[in-house]
């Protein structure tokens, strides 16, 4: 008898751990618009296989901050890097013919075994030169604008965004190196 309670226990427990995780998952995930991994297979399918800008692709994404400010009593404006992470994150960047208001959208694919992928950016190609805007979805609604560039020598997009506090301009830089597909100039 108590082997039998013992293993409606675990049973019982078990479930509702499992039950727990989705809900913890499901609470963090409804804060972004959410794609189904159907639903980008269709958007690979159905986009035109011409990518004008060529940025389409997998990239590794550094994050630098940059603190630009006068001294105390000094005409001298000093630099230094306040934040660095190298390689923190894998993003793809797909292209999206099915909304107007967005070319591409940013989707993390770092974590293994998703239901589904928070759109976390749209990017939009502006028509004159090599401009790129990424508005960034953050944690609570917040929104990041980042204009970008890319080269496509090196297949960077290289995107900067500025706030001022006071005297104080922090510099936040995000540097998307393409993992996949490689330009065919630079394959070998």
């Amino acid at each position: 008898m108590r082997i039998r309670i013992v293993i409606l226990w675990v049973v019982v427990s078990s479930c509702s751990a499992e039950k727990f995780y989705q809900r913890q998952h499901q609470q963090k995930s409804l804060h972004y618009e959410q794609i189904g991994f159907v639903e980008l297979v269709k958007k690979y399918i159905d986009k035109d296989k011409s990518d004008p800008a060529g940025i389409e692709g997998i990239y590794s994404v550094t994050s630098i901050v940059l603190k630009k400010s006068k001294g105390f009593f000094s005409s001298v404006e000093k630099e230094k890097t306040v934040d660095q992470k190298d390689h923190y994150a894998q993003v793809a960047v797909i292209r999206d013919n099915r909304r107007n208001n967005r070319e591409y959208i940013e989707v993390p694919i770092d974590k293994n075994n998703q239901t589904s992928y928070s759109i976390r950016g749209e990017f939009t190609t502006l028509s004159e030169g090599n401009i790129i805007v990424l508005k960034h979805f953050e944690p609570k609604g917040r929104i990041l604008n980042y204009a970008f560039t890319f080269d496509r020598e090196k297949d960077i997009l290289e995107g900067l965004r500025t706030e001022t506090n006071g005297n104080i301009t922090y510099t936040y830089k995000l540097i998307f190196a393409k993992l996949y597909p490689k330009s065919l100039d630079s394959k070998d």
